[in-house]
């Protein structure tokens, strides 16, 4: 019963064809987004009784989503993948706010689990940029601790520095060659200024789906409390998204916890949410 009732909050996810990259969209621009970048309309009434009938918790809503997001992109082949992949990291790799940034935190895209491909965007942020101050930017990336959602972002200089988890997915050792604690972002002088997110589906407001075990929301939350305390800017927060993970305002289930994004780039292009994106992208 559950099922059926999830099922009609959303409406069949659209296969979008293969798109070259597209301009940045400001907000006065977002009622002209193509139609295939938004997904679904709201519920009809049929299918908002439903939910009500089956009392469906904000948890059972966003497992239904998961679960059709998920099958939306094992149904993606490697080339559209691929194209994707290419036209969200050249989109990121050209823009200003990611060549001036200094210091960001940035998730290690693992294919198996569909992420957006990150890798070109590290190698540029570990590599000296002539074009500003010939230095490589400050990169912290993801240590997951243990199952309580405690995630440490920690310092790396080169892509040596990664090693494989339990599950095969590539994480900063806690130490560096010569046994030294990593830096961690929590306790770093300075801020960082740009977060790069993964996620399992996000939509133009904002809202942003995660895979359900909250260490992106937990770690967020943890940060913008030490930004506030220490009176620096918040970073700008920008998620990363294949086609098919775009829905339309409503589809997702939000709870208090959830960290809404500020931007958000897919093949089309760079959408800018908030204020804050709106003045710096």
């Amino acid at each position: 019963m559950i099922k059926n009732a999830a099922t009609s909050l959303m409406v069949r996810l659209l296969h979008l064809p293969r798109a070259a990259p597209a301009p940045t969209y400001r907000r006065s621009h977002l009622s002209l987004l193509p139609p295939q970048l938004l997904r679904a309309s709201a519920p009809a009434p049929a299918a908002a009784a439903a939910m009500s009938t089956a009392a469906l918790t904000v948890a059972d809503q966003k497992r239904a989503l998961r679960s059709e997001v998920r099958r939306a992109l094992r149904a993606l082949s490697p080339e559209q993948l691929s194209s994707e992949d290419q036209a969200i990291q050249n989109a990121i790799l050209n823009s200003s706010w990611f060549k001036e940034s200094k210091s960001l935190c940035a998730y290690i895209s693992c294919s198996q689990l569909r992420e957006v491909d990150t890798s070109k965007i590290l190698a540029e942020a570990l590599s000296p940029n002539s074009e500003y101050d010939g230095h490589a930017k400050d990169l912290y990336v993801p240590r997951v601790e243990d199952k309580n959602r405690n995630m440490r972002m920690l310092k790396i200089t080169t892509m040596d520095d990664l090693v494989k988890n339990s599950m095969n997915i590539l994480e900063p050792s806690p130490v560096d060659a010569s046994g030294n604690a990593r830096e961690e972002v929590l306790s770093a002088s300075s801020p960082v200024d740009l977060f790069l997110l993964p996620g399992q589906a996000f939509d133009r407001t904002g809202q942003r789906l995660g895979r359900g075990g909250g260490y992106y929301d937990t770690f967020l939350m943890k940060y913008q409390e030490l930004a506030k305390e220490k009176g620096w800017d918040q970073p700008l927060l920008v998620a990363l998204s294949y086609s098919v993970q775009i829905m339309e305002e409503g589809i997702i289930p939000v709870n208090s916890t959830d960290i809404p994004i500020d931007a958000l780039v897919s093949s089309f292009g760079i959408i800018p949410i908030s204020p804050a994106a709106l003045g710096r992208i």
